[in-house]
């Protein structure tokens, strides 16, 4: 089946490089290498581009870069190119056209937007936190990148409204596994992630949570100094959450109550 994909693939990109050039009268050519002006196969591109056609739309940016190296329209077929592939969602091409522009391109004025476009080829590949988080980590760095070199571009921008999604995305991740491991009774290694949630992630949504588990865990660890200072962080900071009132009663029922209090 993938065989047969490809080759249907091949032979529509054959068909519309064919097409470009007009008046072929129905003749048998060799379609192994259609050679075309540039302009007619980067105006082919766009208006795959413009039918949805993205796939096909890219390998077409691909060609004009290919049989036209250097031209003034191949290094715009080459970020056009990356563009479609992540519109198809075929994302590691995406990333790697990108990647190929910047190598040869560094100083380009569309650097911006190809760091930009790595960035987004990572970040819509985000999965669940049930999942490894390897390409979270990715998407991460990638924002970072954007942010770091074109601090006042607006890709900037965005990166850094993307980047307080991703570590929210990142500290679920550390709360989930730090809640299996409470459930298993293996009461240290919860605390290591929900401090890291604390430490590394403390403006996500997921702090209040992460320091009431900590409070939690510190008492079934037999250390209730370090259950109250986490207790005492969480009321700080947060005196109003659903969390502070159930650290609260942990503590009345451990008899610290008054005790705070005074």
């Amino acid at each position: 089946m993938k065989t047969m994909t490809k080759i249907l693939a091949s032979a529509a990109l054959i068909s519309v490089l064919s097409a470009c050039g007009g008046g072929g009268g129905g003749r048998d050519i060799d379609t192994s290498y259609v050679a075309r002006d540039v302009n007619t196969l980067y105006l082919a591109a766009k208006n795959r581009m413009d039918r949805n056609q993205y796939q096909l739309s890219a390998a077409l940016f691909d060609e004009v870069e290919r049989q036209h190296p250097y031209s003034p329209w191949a290094r715009r077929a080459k970020l056009m190119g990356a563009y479609g592939y992540y519109l198809a969602q075929d994302y590691n091409k995406a990333i790697q056209s990108s990647q190929s522009f910047l190598s040869i391109h560094p100083g380009n004025k569309d650097a911006p937007y190809a760091y930009y476009l790595i960035a987004m080829s990572y970040y819509e590949q985000i999965s669940d936190v049930t999942r490894d988080q390897r390409i979270t980590e990715l998407a991460l760095a990638s924002l970072g990148e954007v942010i770091r070199r074109y601090p006042d571009s607006k890709y900037a921008a965005d990166a850094v409204l993307k980047v307080d999604l991703v570590n929210d995305h990142l500290a679920g991740k550390e709360m989930e596994i730090g809640r299996f491991y409470q459930r298993d009774s293996r009461w240290l290694a919860a605390t290591l992630r929900f401090q890291t949630v604390v430490e590394r992630y403390q403006t996500t949504s997921h702090t209040p949570e992460a320091l009431y588990r900590l409070t939690e865990s510190y008492y079934a660890l037999g250390i209730p100094d370090e259950a109250k200072k986490s207790a005492a962080v969480l009321g700080a900071n947060y005196p109003g959450s659903k969390w502070y009132e159930k650290a609260y009663k942990m503590i009345d029922k451990y008899g610290d109550a008054r005790k705070d209090k005074s």
